[in-house]
Order: C-alpha cells, then sequence, then structure tokens
C-alpha cells in the first residue's frame, strides 16, 4: 500500500485479525460496501506518538519579544520555535503541525520594530507571514496569499524564499521560471500590508539559490544564480550536447514604478551552489559571496572580482573537491562576518576588509569542526545553533572568534606556478572556539525499527537504528519524560513525607528540606551542601503530615497532635487537637488551612490580617476522611473558594470557603473507589491556557480522574479517566515550566502539567517513587525532591513536552538491520 488505501481483501475470519496488526485507526464513509470481496473506500488516519525530530532549515530572530533571541525550525510538517535559557539548554516554546510541507523559511522586520515576522514558503501554493502573539502562545496568521497550486512542483514557487534586509519586499520562487516579488508595509494603522505579487518570471531557467541583498535603502535588490536549459543559442560541446552556464542575475524592484527589472550580472562558475549576502548600507560594502568548489568570489556589479581558496583538510584526497553548504551572518556595530559550513563539517570564518564601498580583500580561516548542517544560527546572545544533517542538533557557545594567529587564505595570495590560487592546509581539531552545551535529540535518518520487551519492564520499548557512518547510533526509545538523577542521599529509615520550605515568599531558593518518619521528622538546610538543623523550629520529635510557608512568610508544620505556627524571631504558636483526636488528614494554601480530625471532624483556619491562624468554621462528616485539599489563592484574592473532600463511602464533596456560605457543600461527585489523594490544579495560570480550575483524584484502584471544577458555582463536570497502575496515586504539588503541576505516583511516576497551553499527564521514565515535593536551588533552579526505600533523591526533568525518551548506544558504521534476541535480552545491529 502506498500510504492511503483504498481496497484492502480479506475474509470474514480474518479481518479482525489482520486488522489489529496495525498501529492505525481506521476511518469508513457512509458509503463503503463490500464488492467481490474488496473493501470499498477505506482511509487510514496516521496517530504519530511523537513528532519528527529531522530540521529541514531554520532561522534567528526575535519573534517573541525583543532582544530575546529564538530560533525557528521546519520539521518538515511541524513549525517549532526554540529558545535557549539562562542556563544554556534549549527549549521549546510552541509547537504546532502546519497540515502540510514547509519548504522555506525566512525573517524580516519592518523598520523601526523590534520584533520579526516569519514567512513560510510550503507546498499550499500560498505565501504565509506570521506573527508570534505571546498572549495565545503561539504564531497567529497575519497574511495568506495564494499564488499557484498546491503541492511541490518545479514550476510553482515555494522552494526559494528571500526577503529584503530592510524588510520592504520578499522574494518567492520555484525551481524553475517562476518568482513572485512582494512589497513589505505598513497602513495607517501600523498593521503589516502585502502588496499584490508582481511577476518576475524568466522561462526555461533553472534556479540554485536566492538571497536578498543588502542596499541600504535603495532599490530592494535579490540575487538569483540561474542556468539557461533553453533555446536554440545555447553553445555546444564537442558532442553535440548543449552546454549550461551558471549566471549571476539581479532582479531589482523599482519601487516607484512597481515594476521587477532583471540584470545579468555576468557568468559564474558552474559548480556555484550557494550565495551569501553581504551586509551593506553603512554597515558594510553590499554585494554577494558566491560559495563554489574550492573557491569563494566576492561579487558585486562594477566591482572588481576577488577570489579566495577555501581552506583544505590535509588528509583529503586532491579528486575530492569542497562546497559550502551552509552559513550564517553575524552584524555586530562597525563590524561583521560570515560563519560558513563545508559539507565535512568544518567552520570556517569569512571577512573583509573593506572601505566605503570598495572591498580590498577577501580573507577566510578554519575555525572548528562540528557535525555536517542543513542550517547554522548565531544567536546575539553568544550561542551557536546547529541543525544537524545526521546526529542529534546541538547548542554550542563561543569561547572565541578566531582572531588567534592561524593562517588564512586571502584573495591577495600570489598565484602559484601553474596558475592557481593557494589554498591552506589543516588538520581538524578539538573544539577549540566553541563549548557544546546542549543537545536535541534527532532520530533521522531511521533506517530500521523493532518493538519489543526485550528487558521485562511494564510498557515495550522501542528499538530504532538512527544515522548513518561514525553518527550512527542504536537508540532504546521509551515512553515517558526524561529524568536526569542529580543526588541520591542515604536516610536513617522510611519516610512517610518530604516538603521544601523557603525562608520568605521572594527567595528564588529553597531553604529547607523536611523529612518526615513514624516518629520523627528531619530538617535539613540547603546551602553548599545539605546538613541537618535542629534550632529551625520545627517539632522534631513527631511526624510531620504538611510544611507550608505562608503568605507573611510564617511557616506551618501540621502534625498529628495540631499546627505550628513559627513566626519571624522565631515566635511559635502551637494549636492542640480537642480530646484525643488527631489529626489525620491537612490541606494547606499560603493563606488557610483545613484539618481532618478522627471521626470526620473539619475545622477551618484563615491567616488574619494581625498574622494569626485564626479558627473560622467547623463542620462534622459522616465518616472518617479519606483525602483533602483546598484550592489555591487567587491573584489579588485573599482566601482560595474551595475545599475538596474525599470520604471513604466513594464520593467526593466540594465546599464552599466563602465567609457568607463557609462549610456549605457545592458539590457531590460519586467515584469508582474511595479517594485516596486530591488536588486542585489551576490551569489557567499556564503559558497561553485557556482553562481554568480542575480537580485531580487518585482513586485507591489506581484510576487518577480529572474533574473541571466551575470557577463560581463549584460545580464539577467533564471528568476524565485514566488508568496509572494497580498502587493508588498519590498526588503531589510541584512546579514544571514554571507553571502549576501535579506528580501521580503510583506503580510509577506520573506527570500532570501544562506545556505551550495545553496539558499533558506523561510518565516519567523513573522508578516508583513514594512521596515528592518540588526542589529549587543554584545548581538545580526547578528539580524534585523524592523518597524511594529508604533513600532521599534530587531529581530534575529533561525536556518536557517530549513523549520519548531515548538511551544511546554509538555506532561506527551505518547500520542496515536491528537484531533482538529475547532469550538472551540482547539487541545488536547489522
Amino acid at each position: 500500500h502506498e500510504g492511503l488505501v483504498r481496497r484492502w481483501w480479506c475474509d470474514e475470519a480474518t479481518w479482525p485479525r489482520r486488522a489489529s496488526t496495525f498501529a492505525l485507526r481506521l476511518s469508513f464513509r457512509s458509503d463503503v460496501h463490500v464488492v467481490g470481496g474488496f473493501l470499498e473506500a477505506m482511509q487510514l488516519y496516521a496517530v504519530t506518538l511523537a513528532r519528527g525530530t529531522g530540521v529541514q532549515c531554520a532561522v534567528h530572530g526575535n519573534f517573541s519579544m525583543p532582544k530575546v533571541h529564538e530560533v525557528a525550525v521546519s520539521h518538515g510538517k511541524a513549525l517549532e520555535l526554540l529558545r535557549p535559557d539562562e542556563l544554556g539548554r534549549i527549549r521549546s516554546v510552541y509547537t504546532c503541525e502546519v497540515f502540510g510541507c514547509i519548504r522555506s523559511l525566512a525573517t524580516f522586520r519592518l523598520p523601526g520594530g523590534n520584533r520579526d515576522y516569519l514567512i513560510v514558503g510550503s507546498d499550499a501554493g500560498r505565501i504565509v507571514i506570521l506573527f508570534y502573539d505571546n498572549q495565545k502562545n503561539a504564531f497567529v496568521q497575519v497574511h495568506q496569499e495564494t499564488y499557484g497550486r498546491s503541492g511541490c512542483r518545479r514550476a510553482v514557487p515555494g522552494q526559494y524564499l528571500a526577503v529584503d534586509p530592510k524588510g520592504r519586499a520578499c522574494m518567492i520562487a520555484a525551481v524553475e521560471k517562476q518568482k513572485f516579488v512582494y512589497v513589505l508595509s505598513r497602513d495607517n494603522k501600523a498593521n503589516l500590508t502585502i502588496s499584490s505579487p508582481l511577476e518576475a518570471h524568466k522561462s526555461n531557467h533553472v534556479v540554485h539559490h536566492v538571497v536578498g541583498m543588502d542596499c541600504g535603502f535603495d532599490n530592494p535588490i535579490f540575487a538569483v544564480v540561474e542556468v539557461d536549459h533553453g533555446g536554440k543559442d545555447l553553445p555546444r560541446k564537442p558532442n553535440g550536447t548543449p552546454e549550461f552556464k551558471k549566471v549571476l542575475v539581479y532582479y531589482e524592484l523599482e519601487l516607484g514604478l512597481n515594476h521587477v527589472v532583471r540584470k545579468v550580472i555576468g557568468k559564474i562558475d558552474d559548480t556555484a551552489n550557494l550565495l551569501i549576502p553581504v551586509p551593506g548600507g553603512g554597515e558594510g560594502p553590499s554585494g554577494v559571496v558566491v560559495c563554489s568548489e574550492n573557491f569563494l568570489v566576492y561579487k558585486k556589479d562594477g566591482h572588481e572580482e576577488l577570489r579566495v581558496a577555501i581552506p583544505r583538510r590535509k588528509a583529503l584526497p586532491e579528486e575530492r573537491s569542497t562546497l559550502v553548504a551552509c552559513y550564517s551572518v553575524h552584524r555586530q556595530k562597525n563590524m561583521f562576518f560570515i560563519l560558513a559550513q563545508t559539507e565535512y563539517g568544518d567552520l570556517m570564518k569569512i571577512t573583509l576588509d573593506w572601505e566605503g564601498t570598495q572591498v580590498k580583500e577577501l580573507k577566510i580561516k578554519y575555525l572548528d569542526t562540528i557535525d555536517p548542517c542543513v542550517s547554522i544560527c548565531i544567536l546575539k546572545s553568544g550561542f551557536l545553533y546547529a541543525a544537524s544533517e545526521v546526529g542529534d542538533h546541538t547548542l554550542y557557545q563561543f569561547q572565541g572568534i578566531g582572531d588567534d594567529d592561524s593562517p588564512e587564505s586571502s584573495s591577495r595570495a600570489p598565484l602559484d606556478r601553474s596558475g592557481a590560487i593557494p589554498g591552506i592546509l589543516f588538520e581538524p581539531r578539538p573544539l577549540k572556539n566553541l563549548l557544546l552545551v546542549d543537545e536535541q535529540d534527532n532520530f533521522a535518518p531511521t533506517t530500521d525499527m523493532r518493538v519489543e520487551n526485550v528487558t521485562g519492564e511494564e510498557t515495550p520499548q522501542i528499538y530504532a537504528l538512527c544515522g548513518r557512518t561514525s553518527k550512527a547510533s542504536l537508540r532504546v526509545l521509551r515512553p515517558g519524560l526524561a529524568v536526569t538523577e542529580m543526588a541520591v542521599s542515604p536516610l536513617p529509615g522510611n519516610p512517610n513525607g518530604v516538603w521544601t520550605v523557603k525562608l520568605k515568599n521572594a527567595d528564588e531558593f529553597d531553604s529547607f528540606i523536611v523529612v518526615s518518619f513514624v516518629n520523627a521528622t528531619l530538617v535539613l538546610s540547603i546551602g553548599e551542601t545539605v546538613e541537618e538543623i535542629s534550632d529551625s523550629g520545627f517539632l522534631g520529635n513527631v511526624p510531620s503530615l504538611n510544611v507550608v510557608l505562608l503568605a507573611d512568610d510564617s511557616l506551618l508544620q501540621a502534625h498529628p497532635g495540631g499546627l505550628r505556627h513559627i513566626r519571624e524571631e522565631k515566635r511559635i504558636s502551637d494549636w492542640k487537637t480537642p480530646g484525643r483526636k488527631q489529626v489525620t488528614k491537612v490541606a494547606i494554601n499560603n493563606r488557610q488551612a483545613v484539618v481532618a480530625l478522627t471521626g470526620g471532624e473539619l475545622i477551618y483556619f484563615e491567616l488574619s490580617s494581625t498574622g494569626d491562624l485564626e479558627e473560622k468554621d467547623r463542620k462534622e462528616l459522616p465518616g472518617d476522611v479519606a483525602s483533602i485539599d483546598v484550592s489555591p489563592v487567587p491573584e489579588g484574592r485573599l482566601r482560595g473558594k474551595f475545599l475538596a473532600v474525599g470520604s471513604f463511602d466513594s464520593t467526593v464533596r466540594v465546599m464552599s470557603l466563602d465567609p457568607g456560605n463557609c462549610m456549605q457543600t457545592l458539590a457531590v461527585q460519586a467515584v469508582a473507589a474511595p479517594p485516596e489523594s486530591i488536588s486542585f490544579l489551576d490551569g489557567s495560570k499556564g503559558i497561553g491556557s485557556q482553562e481554568g480550575l480542575f480537580l485531580n483524584i487518585g482513586l485507591s484502584n489506581g484510576v487518577l480522574l480529572r474533574t473541571e471544577v466551575d470557577s463560581i458555582t463549584g460545580k464539577l463536570s467533564d471528568t476524565r479517566a485514566r488508568f496509572l497502575g494497580a498502587r493508588a496515586p498519590a498526588l503531589c504539588k510541584l512546579r514544571a515550566d514554571g507553571q502549576p503541576s501535579v506528580l501521580a505516583l503510583s506503580n510509577r511516576p506520573w506527570l500532570s502539567y501544562y506545556y505551550q497551553g495545553r496539558h499533558s499527564l506523561t510518565p516519567l521514565s523513573y522508578e516508583s517513587l513514594e512521596h515528592a515535593s518540588s526542589f529549587a536551588s543554584e545548581q538545580c533552579p526547578e528539580g524534585i525532591v523524592a523518597v524511594c526505600k529508604d533513600t532521599l533523591r534530587v531529581l530534575m526533568l529533561e525536556r518536557l513536552g517530549e513523549s520519548l525518551n531515548s538511551t544511546i548506544s554509538p555506532l561506527k558504521y551505518t547500520p542496515r538491520r536491528i537484531l533482538v534476541e529475547q532469550k538472551n535480552k540482547e539487541a545488536g545491529a547489522a
């Protein structure tokens, strides 16, 4: 079958078995019928486990905010926005499916603007201009203009895209013949406008590359490498076949006449494959650098041609040529340089010695060697993003820009005896000017794959052969988020709880780790080292049920005998339970506390304006409380509105905490098993999220329920269920990607979080945990402190939003087939 199955032969007995062998969803139209054993009008609907990781093209700019340097990459059918964080990690800001094939990307900025637009060339036969909306956390469509038929056709524009550096016009070109130029401007409300397309077609001409030249504020000019493949006037070779010649052509947009003029500058080398625009308009001499085999040529209309040889590897045979595959231009005040990469992965720094509009010398020198890339992007924040052709994509930090005394090739170099320009020979070396700071998984190309449960885990693993030659690898893919283990420390016993607290709400990092045991509480101070302390004010001879920092920077400890309120200067106030009752469950936010006593009595406390914890109300329930939680305090409010109580009669009640109807039941939901744990999650705090308040319920049968809570009435609706494991989920509140989230601890940990405006429930690729809490320190700004048996562990989540994590085994040669041996639990590659 070729993607879309129209007919499928089967009989009635074998149909269910054959259909179940495909990991696809079959959808039928109402006109499906069987004729002579053929099933007509069948369509396949593919559901991907993970988005594509290969990059076709990448561009950089300031999309979301001014002076925030980001990279927009195309994964073929998906568009992704990446941003290096303060630690140098590649962070995915936004991802979307475009339901098409992205062929080219380009950025531009209108004069006077401080943010960039993104132009997309695709197989849709349209030019699309996008602008990043911070409120929606997404690229929004500003303009969409149709110019041709859909599909990747050689005569329909979309393959090449170039923009005037001043943001006044853009050209979108096809492989052959057709080119359109659009004028970009503003209307009277400062909104972007796009003109009707201006034709710049040329029949029988094949395009190899297009760039926008920097001419300052003169008429925009687009430089094109073309080949004339038709006509009777073509020169002939001795055998009579046509001899095709490449030429450099300027397409000048006459802004006053609204017309495009074509001008042939001259012939260029037949091996020319790439044009590099040189900055102009006072920042440089303008013009283009033509890249061909073994040489770079500076060309400009009315300027002499400058030619320089590309440095070669010493071990490269003489018959092997060197081509530039990609480049990036870096501009600073009063200086610029070009970073180009050859097809072997060698980075070259290209500089020009110029004065006014005249170039005196063209120079090139070897910088470093990295993996061959599809695109490279120099960010003004000091990073280099490299979208690798094969192997993982990488992010480097500049340690230098090649200002040492290493030899360089110059256009002033004298000719050798044969009349050729001598080149510089070099040996590839370890990184000197670049420092690798992060990597991004790239499974392309995947040559073979098997789904097997070799290790006997709960979920089968995906064994994939990726890459080629020295960058080949055997990858074991497992569903779930990758977890990095930062530290593991033994404990004197098996804890029954762990929490982290700050000294003040304004603090960036946590100050204490509080670990509860059966008959004691251990307080650890977080600094350069983690040490036990005894003067924190917490009760150490009783187990703790919860520890929270309140809104007035005071600490509250809940234990079976009551509450301990620790205020400034270690002033302590204790509240003890009445009679012989004990606290069984407790729920605390930064201003409210609700305790459940034995027998089902609820007592509600609230932080007063004087800093005291005052009792506000009590309520008797018919039975013991199984779980309890109080909703978070909305911004600008004094209290959370709702209290959720789970009972052993398999019901969940939502009660009001408003002073007018305090502790009154607003909604009741019956569940399939007793709720062992309950946690509110405010979805409105997720970036770009349009969701509200949700109640997560962990049942004793291993099911996690997620129910929407009406923010006004407290009614429950739209309940979703997910089976997590045989163990009842214990819910712990965390922060993931700076947003509230919930960690459900069952047979394996599951994270319920918001990412890029969407809710996700994803397992962690880690062993089972008993208790967990959020953790923030200088070494781990956003981590997790967890208890596993008798050990305390500090964990950090990697790459939120990804559904698979991989274990990589490097290979020396290109693999073709994967071999999996279940009996010996081995996997190999051939």
